[in-house]
């Protein structure tokens, strides 16, 4: 029997299934790091809590349960506010437990007080602050429930400091409430099959969080067996193998023209456990009205608004309806009307696409460097990045072949690939795990470097160096060509900096010197740096930046 909440609230997060928990140590939640202490629970502490906050979201991915962070009130709750914003974008369960005042100090502007619901209001799904006589396990236990419900998403719990304490008296038995899970009808099913038997140029369109391995195994069988193509979404190309040839490609930042023009031609479009919100849809420019002759069927859990001219709307996970319709398959397809044409022509668009990266100025070759990945990485390896023009050589031209290889922010945060490969590699050991970042974006979060250190994480970080804030200089050349202000960035050795860390460190300079390079970071038995010198000219795959800024008259 605990004799604190926060003990209370500790053998909460074990019944909950808890293995793993990611925090920055602070004075407001002293007692809860008391508890965690002889909870079984794996505590690892991290250099800032944004960082703590994206691993917790990064391991919430790979698991599918919530990710646990706790941070300190104020400046820690605002630091980590960076990692509620990615999972409430890429829809991830997460529960953020943060410190807060005493009860009696709410309201006065003690030190370090936020209110939390009106901080997190508008990025979390739900705010609870613990109250005199609230069972911190039923908070828990409520909290789990709704960040893994319908759209998941972030909760926050803030705990004043004096509750932390104290105990109610009348406790119940530990509560574990499923997520929702609503499953699809037969009529449903019965429309969907019939609607994908009969079209003649239909596509595919999956993305959304909640996936499982079974669920893509389940997603592979039924694009096979009905002959569909599947393209993914946004930073979601874990979802279907990419060497397989009902692969169409991704809708992301530099849509393929050739996909884009395929799913506008579509007579059908299924839309999977995507809200296919604005870098999907291309801006809101596709798959934004109704078409003559042309079908939309919409399979999400939670946004079954978001095409209101849809011709049928399922109000499920995509795994749950994929699994349902499983026993229908053998008869459905039968009377699928043979596509191995269209499909021949769909993957081939793809390969056109991705398969020849283009010579850029400098001695280092990205497509080169990711060639090598893709040749010298098993199948299972991870694969992190945050935000940056340097992540369009990983979504363009590597190979996904395996569900949960994949982290990367639909939020476009930069600094999340470092605190994601730190969560993976400690989920994950045995499988590699790189970190690709840039310059700019490695230095949002690099100093997790030194929990890789200290838990003893052997991530590979690939810090492609350019010596700017690339993206920003991309559109800052195409509107005002010639006047770059603050994206100029002065760059440390970043290979002598891993060094300090206790780290392997290399400088790379040209395509010849990698693949050793590499080799020499996958055998290194510590955390890895490699510093690619990326020429400055080389600022995307298919334009220099000089081209880019004499583009505008």
């Amino acid at each position: 029997m605990p004799t604190t909440a926060a003990a209370r609230l500790v053998n909460a997060l074990v019944a909950h299934g808890v293995d793993r928990v990611f925090c920055v140590p602070g004075e407001s939640y002293l007692n809860v790091l008391d508890a965690l202490r002889d909870s079984g629970i794996d505590t690892i502490a991290a250099r800032q809590e944004g960082g703590a906050c994206m691993m917790a979201e990064a391991d919430a991915k790979l698991t599918g349960r919530p990710g646990v962070c706790l941070v300190t009130r104020g400046p820690g709750a605002t630091n980590a506010s960076a990692g509620v914003h990615v999972a409430e974008q890429d829809a991830t369960p997460l529960v953020l437990f943060v410190g807060q005042v005493g009860t009696d100090m709410l309201g006065r502007g003690a030190f370090q007080e936020v209110d939390y619901q009106k901080f997190f209001g508008g990025m979390a799904k739900r705010v609870f602050q613990l109250a005199p006589g609230d069972d911190p396990a039923e908070v828990v236990s409520t909290a789990f429930h709704i960040a893994a419900s319908d759209r998941p998403g972030p909760v926050i719990v803030a705990l004043p400091e004096d509750l932390q304490d104290d105990l109610p008296a009348d406790l119940s038995a530990i509560r574990i409430q499923p997520p929702l899970n609503p499953a699809p009808d037969a009529d449903e099913i019965g429309r969907l099959l019939a609607a994908l038997e009969t079209a003649e140029t239909p596509m595919v369109l999956a993305g959304g969080s909640g996936w499982t391995a079974d669920g893509v195994r389940a997603l592979r069988t039924f694009s096979e067996a009905l002959g569909l193509p599947v393209a993914v979404t946004f930073r979601r190309q874990q979802l279907f193998d990419h060497d397989h040839p009902n692969y169409a490609g991704d809708c992301g930042i530099g849509l393929n023209p050739s996909l884009r023009a395929r799913i506008e031609a579509a007579d059908l479009v299924l839309v999977m456990g995507t809200r296919f919100s604005e870098i999907p849809s291309q801006g809101y420019t596709l798959l934004e009205t109704a078409r003559p002759g042309h079908k939309l069927i919409h399979v999400h859990a939670s946004e079954g608004n978001r095409f209101p001219f849809a011709d049928q709307v399922i109000r499920c996970h995509p795994v749950t309806l994929l699994q349902a319709v499983q026993p229908s398959l053998e008869t459905a397809s039968t009377g699928t009307r043979d596509r191995s044409d269209y499909l021949e022509a769909v993957h081939a668009d793809f390969e056109a696409w991705s398969g020849q990266p283009p010579v850029i100025p400098g001695g280092l070759q990205m497509g080169q460097v990711i060639g090598q990945l893709r040749s010298m990485l098993p199948d299972d390896a991870i694969i992190t990045n945050g935000a940056g023009n340097y992540a369009t050589w990983i979504h363009r031209y590597f190979r996904f072949r395996a569900y949960g290889t994949q982290l990367a922010p639909t939020s476009g945060s930069m600094g999340y690939g470092m605190p994601a490969a730190v969560a993976a590699k400690l989920r994950f050991p045995d499988r590699p795990v790189i970190c690709m970042a840039g310059d700019g974006c490695f230095q949002m979060t690099g100093q997790e470097l030194g929990t890789a250190a200290q838990y003893g994480v052997n991530v590979i970080i690939l810090v492609v160096d350019n010596g700017m804030y690339g993206t920003i200089r991309m559109h800052q050349e195409r509107r005002f060509p010639h006047r770059t202000v603050a994206t100029d960035i002065v760059n440390p050795d970043f290979a002598a900096l891993a060094r300090a860390y206790g780290a392997y460190g290399a400088t790379v300079s040209t395509t010849e010197a990698f693949g050793p390079a590499l080799e020499a970071a996958l055998s290194a038995g510590t955390p890895a740096l490699l510093h690619l010198k990326l020429d400055p000219e080389a600022i995307t795959p298919t334009a220099t930046l000089s081209e880019i800024s004499g583009k505008r008259a």
